[in-house]
């Protein structure tokens, strides 16, 4: 198991419907019945050869009755409702393309690729509470948004610019793995900006590259 899948299923709650929404090679929705933390699951992919991998991986609980294997756009096929969803490995456009036609799930594990902010936005204006919200490494770096739907009417629910960029978790307490994000960002922001560019793309690369500096700021002695 990589330190990615490791570090989602350690944030996997205990359902009763779990559902894992373009689940790969199913290594998700395994850790979950293997460890009696789900009665049932559902395992959705819009790639029926995607879909094949974890139909593999998962034989013995699809017989027994225990998974369903879904070939069918987000959670378009699973015909009951699903206490807790992950979404792992796709854009943040695409999971709010997901989210945002049906019921926010009573709890969610989002893993997306990029556009975070798209993400946490959406998740506060549909009334989630935001539970973990941090930066990890495994080659490449991850945002995990774990949360619940409801619980978001007191004021300190809301997050602010920074936060929507970054991940509260992350400005409250930053990790090595984010510190080491924010360095490599910063770097490739300034790198950017020796190109030559329209006068309209650089202003937004220095708008950008002055939130990665005010972050780096708040822990400027630790980098």
């Amino acid at each position: 198991m990589t330190k990615r899948i490791s570090v989602i299923c350690s944030h996997l709650p205990k359902a009763r419907v779990f559902a894992d929404v373009g689940c790969d090679h199913g290594y998700c929705t395994q850790f979950m019945l293997q460890n009696g933390l789900c009665e049932r699951a559902y395992i959705s992919d819009i790639s029926a050869g995607s879909l094949k991998k974890a139909e593999t991986l998962l034989a013995e609980f699809l017989e027994s009755g225990q998974c369903t294997a879904v070939c069918a756009d987000g959670l378009s096929g699973i015909t009951e409702p699903c206490d807790c969803v992950l979404i792992a490995g796709m854009g943040g456009e695409e999971i709010v393309h997901i989210l945002e036609s049906v019921p926010l799930p009573q709890n969610f594990v989002l893993q997306p690729m990029k556009n975070s902010e798209k993400v946490r936005g959406f998740l506060i204006a549909r009334g989630a509470r935001i539970t973990k919200d941090f930066t990890f490494q495994d080659g490449k770096f991850y945002d995990l948004i774990v949360g619940s739907s409801g619980g978001n009417e007191h004021a300190d629910e809301r997050y602010t610019d920074f936060e929507l960029l970054f991940g509260r978790d992350n400005l409250l307490a930053p990790t090595e793995d984010f510190k080491r994000k924010i360095r490599r960002e910063r770097a490739n922001l300034r790198k950017r900006l020796t190109a030559k560019m329209s006068v309209k793309s650089r202003e937004e690369l220095l708008a950008k590259l002055k939130f990665y500096d005010e972050v780096n700021d708040v822990f400027e002695d630790d980098l």
